[in-house]
């Protein structure tokens, strides 16, 4: 397996992170967001990454897409709740991440008007009601968010101290390899 990555981008850290929950080894292939290679366009139209690639020359974009395929494909350890509305709900997070954090975590990454803080309120109150996104267990709704959490604070100086339930969140979230593994490399980015 080939994974086209580059780590500054939280869209492939999602990919990396259920690689690494699944115990899946690959090869990583970095691109330079600055000067995509034309390659790549034939693997994704957009040029966007991540980009799975597979022996027999099966090639997935879109990392939603590719965390959703990940999960069928290796079912175990498993990243979605057992729970069908756990599971329902785990979706719903991550069908609206665009209103639910990351169009505002663009705008202040832009240096434009941001709603970031209103955002980052509606986590933790979410997270004060239910210790994971999806409800009692990690997985999928989690790691759809946390790579955005994680650059917030380590690359736009975000103050996550005053969200208590959202940085007991992250505190949970850190203790798994997977994501104290993408600690590191987004500390690794400054």
């Amino acid at each position: 397996m080939i994974l086209y990555d580059a780590a500054r981008c939280p869209y492939c850290a999602r990919a990396r992170i259920v690689l690494a929950e699944k115990g899946l080894g690959y090869e990583p292939a970095e691109i330079d967001l600055s000067d995509r290679p034309a390659w790549l366009y034939a693997k994704n139209p957009s040029g966007k990454v991540p980009v799975l690639e597979e022996e027999g020359g099966f090639v997935l974009p879109e990392s939603l897409v590719i965390m959703e395929y990940l999960e069928e494909r290796f079912p175990e350890p498993a990243l979605w709740p057992v729970d069908p509305a756990e599971r329902a709900l785990g979706r719903l997070w991550l069908d609206r991440f665009d209103v639910r954090l990351g169009g505002d975590y663009y705008a202040l990454r832009r240096g434009e008007q941001s709603q970031l803080d209103e955002r980052l309120r509606d986590l933790d109150a979410a997270l004060e009601a239910q210790p994971f996104l999806s409800g009692r267990a990690y997985g999928l709704g989690d790691i759809g968010y946390v790579p955005w959490i994680l650059r917030a604070r380590s690359n736009l100086g975000v103050d996550l101290e005053p969200y208590e339930a959202l940085s007991a969140w992250l505190e949970r979230l850190s203790e798994r390899p997977a994501i104290a593994a993408e600690l590191e490399l987004t500390a690794a980015l400054h």
